[in-house]
């Protein structure tokens, strides 16, 4: 008899948000395997049921559910909008969970985990947390502190966790961070993301707009600029590196969010050039990252191993330099360092408008086919030790054990 498996999430396509991107691949994966699988989310168009599609060896059934979107920047009502999300994507799965052998959930939206672990003392189903993103941990780096409201809630957060069957990682900074509050190494897989894009030979990147021409090449930042990514470090060396260039590196921002708005805002009030557009359909994605000549990735270091930014894998698939601004202990920096030679991948610590003033430097002779000035000009952006893979740690303690690539399968 084949098993059943309920997979929850927030937005699934065409409604942007990587997680739910990824959640169908992961769905359709799932049943290709032979599960009968229940895909759960939300939409902003209108409440949908699609009947169970053969998929694979299994079947895949998608329930859409209708919300509206929500202002970030305004606390109450995002966490109001949370509160209730959770309350309806429950519902709408309850009759399938109850039929199911698996309930696997992202984490997304935020504190799902404390309505799904309650309402599992009851099902007594087998849970899989695939963590996205931690909360309430991304809340509290947010705002620089926990405060005895966000500290009682991280201290609930840790006893649901424990309630936890198995936890899916994408990356082992995930896993150091779940090790270090007391998961045990063993209820930990590790599984990453693969590019939810392919680059078929011959593919043809979109063309330039005009206001991209004319430069050495194009710098490209696509997806979400939110609280976890870094933007002051590259305003001001962005910025320092136009004003010593000659031909500089054109900058194309291909994103949404509140600090996209103050990234246009603070280059067009220093005369930096800057080309925004809106988000381009997942369809199209593969021209837009081919049509780049470098990408970049940012994340402040106190959301390291509480949030990978999921772009990295279409980025590297790409086959295009990478330009990383943020921390080596990051699994960004593990995965480009591996997949790239040491011409095509640069790193900077966030905070370093020097060094990443060099580097902007080093991608534009690269970009021009000067190799020799690169070695030059980019001395000491990318780490000696690049490739070198962090150990999992417990404490103080290094671990000569390292977390299993995971199958979909249940073993």
């Amino acid at each position: 008899m084949r098993k059943r498996l309920v997979y929850i999430c927030d937005w699934l396509p065409p409604d942007f948000g990587a997680v739910g991107q990824y959640a169908v691949l992961g769905a359709r994966e799932w049943a290709n395997e032979g599960w009968i699988v229940t895909l759960v989310g939300l939409t902003s168009g209108k409440s949908s049921r699609r009947p169970a599609d053969p998929t694979g060896q299994g079947s895949l059934e998608v329930i859409q559910l209708h919300r509206r979107a929500y202002k970030k920047q305004k606390f109450v009502s995002r966490f109001v909008w949370t509160m209730l999300s959770n309350m309806l994507l429950l519902g709408a799965a309850f009759r399938a969970m109850r039929r199911a052998d698996v309930v696997l959930f992202t984490g997304s939206p935020p504190l799902m985990l404390h309505f799904i672990a309650p309402l599992n003392l009851l099902l007594r189903k087998r849970l899989i947390y695939r963590i996205m993103d931690f909360h309430p941990e991304c809340l509290i780096a947010e705002r620089g502190r926990s405060g005895l409201l966000l500290g009682g809630l991280l201290r609930l957060t840790y006893f649901w966790r424990r309630r936890v069957d198995t936890f899916e990682v994408l990356g082992q900074d995930q896993a150091r961070r779940l090790i270090n509050m007391g998961i045990a190494e063993g209820r930990i897989r590790l599984k990453p993301h693969r590019s939810p894009v392919t680059f078929p030979t011959g593919l043809a990147p979109l063309s330039l707009p005009d206001e991209l021409r004319g430069g050495s090449g194009v710098i490209l930042y696509s997806g979400n600029w939110g609280v976890a990514h870094d933007e002051n470090t590259f305003i001001e060396g962005y910025s320092e590196y136009f004003r010593q260039s000659r031909q500089g590196l054109r900058f194309w921002l291909n994103a949404t969010g509140a600090k996209a708005d103050r990234v246009e805002r603070e280059l067009r009030s220093r005369g930096v050039p800057i080309y925004r557009s809106n988000l381009v359909p997942l369809e199209q994605l593969p021209r837009l990252l081919l049509a780049a000549d470098v990408h970049l990735i940012t994340l402040r270091d106190p959301f390291v191993g509480y949030v990978l930014p999921s772009k990295i894998h279409a980025c590297i698939a790409s086959e295009k330099r990478i330009l990383f601004v943020g921390s080596r202990e990051s699994d960004v920096h593990l995965l480009a360092s591996r997949a790239l030679p040491s011409n095509r991948y640069y790193r900077v610590d966030t905070g370093d408008v020097h060094e990443l003033v060099n580097a902007l430097q080093a991608v534009e002779c690269a970009v021009a086919g000067n190799g020799d000035v690169v070695s030059s000009v980019g001395i000491g952006v990318v780490d000696s030790d690049r490739t070198t893979e962090p150990t999992l740690q417990s404490g103080t303690k290094n671990r000569d054990r390292k977390l299993r690539i995971a199958t979909s399968s249940l073993r």
